[in-house]
């Protein structure tokens, strides 16, 4: 039985056009369900109909992993879980590495077909020259144990997809924006401080970041979780890397500027101070100058394209900070 043959017999065919009908009560698991990107994964596969269930440590481990998953029995699994922020290289190892083998086992051994949608990242490609888009048939070098270990468990999945053992798909993501930022991600701090300022009403507000000298691809999360979901039911895709961000590179600087600009009158109060021993919190995912990703095959492989401008990622980001303050306040 190959990759596409275990496709879940209820899932539209790839001639389709590209809507979410087929997935209307099927069962979903999403692993890291409870997370940043899981949880836009999450409620977008709820507004498509399906039944959605979020999975963390506990149904992941090695012991309840088989069992969960046959008694769940889903049609589609993500896998959205992983370590960065804040974890150290055995806690990479075991999440970004170990995880995705023992899930690709587990799927094998069930008695029906199942695709797993595995998000993969964008450091797995390693740097790489300024100006160049990076494609899916670039060869992966990454730096750093972040990048090194996405992409073992990239390729664990793609092998199982290949061989045929399971129905797989990879989705390299690119920096990923929007409402809910992790506050350890840097757009997230920067809100998070830009927001705790304005409830105090402090001035001057003093951000020292690591020198913002990098070139990004940064997509909105739920621009990610539509493609999550598209890659959920379309046929043909298994053993596929299909990268997807904004297929743009911006000014790291100037993507900060901007958020400081959009959070208003706070504005004229914040200063940016380079802090050169903030490089050490972007070591583990390895320092690549300019990320750039080409979304050619995914526009073509999932009609899918990124809808949401930056700007408006940018702004529901802070005003996620903001409301999250007030419910704070309030309680």
């Amino acid at each position: 039985m190959t990759g596409a043959d275990r496709r879940p017999a209820h899932l539209p065919d790839a001639g389709r056009p590209p809507d979410a009908d087929g997935l209307r009560g099927s069962r979903v698991v999403v692993f890291g369900g409870g997370g940043f990107l899981g949880g836009h994964v999450r409620t977008a596969f709820a507004e498509a109909g399906a039944r959605v269930t979020a999975a963390g440590r506990t149904e992941g481990g090695p012991d309840r992993l088989g069992p969960f998953l046959h008694a769940v029995a889903p049609a589609v699994v993500v896998n959205a879980a992983g370590a960065v922020w804040g974890a150290d290289a055995r806690q990479m190892r075991e999440s970004n590495a170990g995880f995705p083998g023992r899930l690709v086992a587990a799927l094998a051994a069930l008695h029906h077909p199942v695709r797993l949608v595995h998000l993969g990242s964008v450091h797995e490609y390693g740097p790489v020259p300024n100006g160049l888009a990076l494609a899916e048939d670039l060869r992966p070098a990454p730096r750093g144990p972040y990048g090194e270990t996405k992409l073992i468990g990239s390729e664990a999945v793609l092998r199982a997809a290949r061989s045929g053992a399971v129905d797989g798909v990879v989705l390299r993501i690119s920096n990923v924006s929007g409402p809910g930022s992790p506050p350890q991600s840097l757009l997230g701090t920067i809100a998070a401080r830009l927001a705790q300022a304005g409830r105090a009403g402090q001035e001057p507000v003093t951000l020292r970041l690591a020198p913002l000298e990098t070139h990004r691809d940064f997509v909105d999360a739920r621009d990610v979780a539509a493609a999550v979901v598209a890659a959920a039911w379309r046929g043909g895709l298994g053993g596929e890397v299909l990268n997807i961000g904004r297929g743009e590179a911006v000014c790291v600087r100037e993507l900060v500027a901007r958020l400081i600009e959009l959070s208003g009158p706070r504005t004229h109060a914040v200063e940016l101070v380079d802090d050169t021993e903030g490089r050490a919190n972007g070591a583990g995912r390895g320092r690549a100058a300019w990320q750039q990703v080409d979304i050619t095959r995914a526009g073509r492989l999932l009609a899918w394209h990124p809808r949401i401008p930056l700007d408006r990622s940018l702004s529901d980001l802070l005003a996620h900070h903001d409301s999250r303050g007030t419910t704070r306040s309030m309680a």
